[in-house]
């Protein structure tokens, strides 16, 4: 089979002639850019030294190029808007170093300061005279969000001041979905996952607009959290705006790109904690669920893509209302949080839901477990996840920077010797 009858019979929940794979696909699915460069060292891809590009900034995660794809068994491609987080184009590579001194290629616009006790900041558009929207602690990672938020005054709050960037799509913008999606289409066999953004009602990680160089309306995330209860209509009138906008935007790339690509990322907006969700079932059916469901039923009206979400967290109860509001692909599947039991959501879901995730611990079993604890795992949601279809192997959320060189060699080799569902 190829690639892309692979995950075709995954979302089909059809059993393949082996487990598709994913790494890279989207910001939910990526390789920290530090592992990156210790896989293709240890593939032998690359001779010391050599760089590795920086393809999302913010997360810091790593470009999955054809030739480790090849090594890895990668099945799907990802197809996104020509900026990154930081509101930058990945062009103009130039070099930097990591933390630990890991060779990596930036784009041109990765404009950083570096403070005296060794953070560094990063700014949006990559322009220093704007206030910077990021910052990684020193000897860190990562980059965190900047809150910039302005003074909150309720009587004159305007939903507006949180639409800034849910605007129609540009000409520019649609032209680079159409050629994009035109050239991964017929140039690999892989299965194509969008992400053409705007439909992402809440989620936290874009509240603080990091890509924004003065952004307004709410921006704090504490302060958004509290507005989800305290200003439940300002919060309406922001989605229903959203969600306008947000269809017709996917009417216009549909025209563009049509059904050449399998999913699309919906929805990042996280709904659980460690130990259940954080908002109760039903202010998400109130506050969420008539958005979700109206950019779900769009696509499946008008599309063969399938509505893909992305929410971390022991959300169990929640996933008869996803799936009531028409979600067919459900990652990072956090099988570490409570009641998120893999045997448990196979039977309870699987028949509705392809789980794209939940192939392994990224919080305890692969950074901090034995190359055989990881074989083991990996095995084991092999055979639970797989049967049936309705699988897509991914490790529950990124790889993280500093995870051992011989786990991720583990779970590779195990997913090569026992991913047949």
């Amino acid at each position: 089979m190829t690639s892309r009858d692979r995950v075709r019979a995954a979302l089909q929940h059809r059993e393949a002639d082996r487990i598709p794979v994913d790494f890279g696909a989207c910001a939910t699915t990526g390789i920290h850019v530090g592992v990156v460069y210790q896989l293709r060292q240890a593939y032998g891809l690359d001779t010391p030294g050599t760089p590795v590009k920086v393809t999302e900034p913010y997360q810091m995660l790593g470009e999955i190029a054809p030739d480790l794809m090849d090594c890895l068994g990668i099945d799907v491609v990802g197809l996104s808007g020509p900026r990154n987080l930081f509101g930058f184009a990945n062009e103009g590579w130039k070099e930097w170093r990591l933390n630990d001194g890991t060779p990596v290629l930036v784009p041109r616009l990765f404009n950083i300061a570096t403070e005296p006790n060794g953070d560094v900041l990063q700014y949006p558009e990559g322009d220093k005279t704007a206030p910077p929207s990021g910052r990684m602690p020193a000897g860190g990672f990562y980059f965190d969000s900047l809150i910039r938020q302005p003074p909150i005054d309720d009587d004159h709050l305007d939903p507006n001041n949180n639409l800034e960037e849910f605007t129609p799509i540009t000409d520019a913008d649609l032209n680079h979905f159409a050629g994009e999606a035109d050239r991964l289409y017929k140039t690999t066999d892989k299965a194509i996952l969008a992400n053409f953004g705007g439909t992402a009602f809440g989620d936290i990680a874009l509240v603080p607009a990091p890509f924004l160089k003065n952004p307004k309306g709410i921006r704090d995330i504490e302060e958004w959290y509290v507005s989800t209860v305290s200003r439940q209509d300002y919060v309406h009138a922001v989605f229903s705006k959203q969600c306008e906008t947000g269809i017709a935007n996917l009417a216009r790339i549909h025209d563009k790109v049509g059904n050449k690509i399998e999913a699309v990322f919906t929805t990042g907006a996280d709904f659980g904690t460690q130990n259940g969700p954080f908002l109760s079932t039903p202010l998400y059916r109130s506050l969420f669920m008539p958005y979700h469901k109206a950019v779900n039923d769009w696509i499946h009206a008008h599309t063969t893509w399938k509505a893909f979400i992305h929410s971390c967290g022991s959300i169990q109860a929640l996933i008869p209302d996803f799936i009531e509001a028409g979600f067919d692909i459900l990652n990072p599947v956090q099988c570490s949080a409570m009641g998120m039991e893999p045997q448990a959501l196979k039977s309870s879901f699987g028949a509705q839901l392809v789980f794209w995730g939940g192939g392994v611990d990224t919080q305890k079993t692969l950074p901090f477990g034995t190359p055989e604890a990881v074989a083991r795992e990996v095995e084991s949601r092999i055979r639970i996840f797989g049967r049936n279809g309705g699988f897509v192997y991914n490790a529950i959320h990124n790889i993280q920077a500093k995870t051992p060189t011989a786990n991720l060699m583990a779970m590779f080799d195990t997913l090569r010797k026992t991913g047949i569902g």
